[in-house]
């Protein structure tokens, strides 16, 4: 075992974990932050994505000895301390990005990195960013519309039904 520390969502952590023991592991069982999600073990779904150093990781594919001396920000570190969801979030409560919400920690981890790469990307740009984001849920257009909406581009919210 490997003493682990790191920067999670503003707060330094520290714990233990064995040299295989991969990122997201650490994050759901050492830190007990299970809205980073395991969808697909093969770094395919990027449901496990998260921020480190500021780069977009699918925490699947790093170990959690890699991390150590990192800046990890995770889905729970995206919401003001307050509750206020992120410019990202209400977007996707908004325009009904989600689902079963399976999905949407990545998702919304891939728009917060791609909107701070390209503030207003264009729906193809969009649509080319999340290609290795998998949902199996919305067919992506009201998540490409939310990801739309919060870059600030016109896009009306749908109505209730």
């Amino acid at each position: 075992m490997t003493k682990v520390t790191m920067t999670v969502n503003g707060a330094s952590v520290s714990g233990e974990a064995a040299g295989n023991t991969l990122l997201v592991e650490f994050l759901r069982e050492e830190l007990r932050l299970t809205g980073t999600h395991v969808g697909c073990d093969t770094s395919q779904c990027g449901a496990c994505s998260v921020h480190v150093d500021g780069k977009l990781v699918k925490s699947c594919t790093m170990f959690a000895a890699e991390a150590d001396g990192t800046d990890v920000i995770t889905i729970e570190g995206e919401a003001a301390e307050d509750g206020t969801l992120s410019t990202v979030q209400q977007a996707f409560q908004d325009h009904h990005g989600l689902q079963c919400g399976f999905c949407t920690p990545g998702m919304v981890m891939a728009a917060t990195a791609l909107l701070k790469e390209n503030p207003k990307p264009s729906e193809a740009e969009v649509r080319h960013y999340l290609e290795g984001n998998i949902c199996r849920c919305t067919g992506y257009h009201n998540i490409v519309k939310s990801i739309m909406a919060a870059s600030g581009q016109n896009v009306e919210p749908m109505a209730a039904e």
